[in-house]
């Protein structure tokens, strides 16, 4: 009977070893030197986002064809950078939620000493900054809600990202939501240990992460896709 090949969608101490060596050899003599060890461990961290892939969409819809299609590129991009170390030192992807409709992304890093699940939105523009600001300010409410939820506050503890240091423009101060509407992103992050990444039970702390996004993602979507009369913009 012949074995299967299917690679464990897991993260393995081979993975931050490699981390470790490139951060310590981060050129490219080396980098090609060892590309073979490249491309194994690539393999492993491939295999581990096909996994999450095929978890996520049990209950959300994802438009990455594949565990593959969502992993970033080792290479880095140095030419607006004073940093010229031309690898990352840790392994990435994001996930994209299929449809117009549904707002917002899924990212995971893998770094020794630095790994986390995020999610939400990083660099929204004007146009949906602007449709999530009045939202907040209309009726705070149904976002409070789902921020202080056990779920939330027990796997992200709080809203994350940058926040104007001012009241953003055309709005008052004293809105008794001020807090919420001085963000410019809106972001959910939770960090593991690395002995948590490396355990055989981070695929599924991983997939229980962003399905307790959603409440947050499925709220922000309504605000971004819908008009005032709650019918499709």
């Amino acid at each position: 009977m012949a074995q299967s090949t299917t690679k464990p969608a897991q993260i393995f101490p081979s993975n931050f070893t490699f981390l470790n060596k490139l951060k310590q050899h981060n050129d490219r003599d080396w980098f090609n030197a060892n590309k073979e060890e490249f491309l194994k461990e690539q393999d492993l961290v491939t295999a581990f986002a096909e996994g999450l892939l095929q978890d996520m969409n049990t209950h959300d819809v994802i438009e990455n064809p594949s565990g593959a299609k969502s992993i970033y590129r080792i290479y880095r991009d140095t030419r607006f950078s004073k940093d010229k170390t031309p690898y990352k030192t840790h392994w990435s992807g994001s996930f994209k939620r299929a449809g117009k409709n549904r707002r917002g992304g899924y990212y995971f890093h893998i770094e020794p000493g630095n790994s986390f699940i995020g999610g939400g939105f990083w660099g929204p523009n004007a146009g949906d900054l602007k449709l999530i600001r009045e939202d907040i300010s209309f009726d705070a409410t149904p976002l409070r809600k789902i921020l202080n939820s056990n779920s939330f506050v027990a796997t992200f503890e709080s809203l994350k990202g940058e926040q104007l240091k001012t009241t953003p423009k055309g709005f008052d101060a004293n809105d008794e939501a001020i807090e919420l509407l001085r963000y410019k992103q809106y972001l959910l992050l939770r960090r593991f240990s690395d002995e948590e990444v490396l355990s055989v039970d981070f695929l599924k702390e991983a997939g229980q992460t962003f399905k307790n996004m959603r409440p947050f993602l499925d709220y922000m979507s309504e605000v971004l896709s819908t008009d005032i009369n709650g019918l499709s913009a």
